[in-house]
This record gives C-alpha cells, structure tokens and sequence, in this order.
C-alpha cells in the first residue's frame, strides 16, 4: 500500500522543518564541541530521510520524467549525497569538504529547494501561503 501524495508532503514537512531549524543553530553554533556533534548527525539523518521520501513523491509542477520525477528531485539527489560525505570528511578532518558539503546540503536542501515549494505555483506549500 502506497501513501497519497498528502500525507508524503506532511510527513515530509515534519522531517524537514526541524532540519531547518537544526542546520539554522548549526550554521552559527560553535563548531566541533559536543552539541554541535550531535545535533549535526540527527541533522544529517533528517536530511537523508527527507531525501530518500522525497523521491517517492511525484513532481506536481513541470515537466517529468518517466511519469514521476521532476527537477525538484535533483534536491533528492543532494540531499541523498551530501549527509554522508559531509559525515566522512568530518571523521577524516577534512573540515574545508565537510563545511562546503554541509553549507551546500543547508543552501541547496533546504533554502533553494524550499524557496521553489514555497513560491511555485501549483504546490503545496505555496497553495497554504
């Protein structure tokens, strides 16, 4: 049995609404102290899991491909990739890999891709606005 479209989109907005906020205090926490650690990996398990429903989401708005995935799903793809290379170049120390992976999941997951569910026409979220 396959979940309607509606509740995907709710149970995505419970996934990826507190990953703003956590990536938000992340973005201007003090980096690599405890809180920071451990807040960072719920953050990147919200991000994967926001990832991988995401894809089982059908695009409403625009062209699609084989019936189903539309460009807001290269958000997906970010979101799939970035969480655990963020999270290797932290165990490797490689700090410059791990911010730009972390920045680009924050600007790319969730800044660009929730500004086009916020302001295109046709979906959810805008249509609640």
């Amino acid at each position: 049995m396959s979940m309607s479209y509606d509740t995907l989109a709710r149970v995505h907005l419970l996934i990826v609404l507190p990953a703003f906020v956590l990536g938000t205090w992340l973005l201007f926490a003090r980096k690599g102290t405890p809180p920071h650690r451990a807040i960072g990996k719920l953050y990147l398990l919200l991000m994967f899991a926001t990832g991988l429903l995401t894809l089982a989401m059908p695009a409403v708005v625009g062209p699609r491909l084989l019936g189903h995935f539309g460009f807001i799903h290269l958000f997906s793809l970010l979101a799939l990739v970035s969480p655990p290379r963020a999270w290797l170049a932290a165990r490797r120390g490689d700090i410059a890999r791990h911010r730009a992976s972390m920045i680009g999941l924050y600007v790319g997951g969730l800044l660009i891709a929730g500004g086009f569910a916020i302001l295109t026409p046709g979906r959810m979220l805008h249509a609640l606005l």
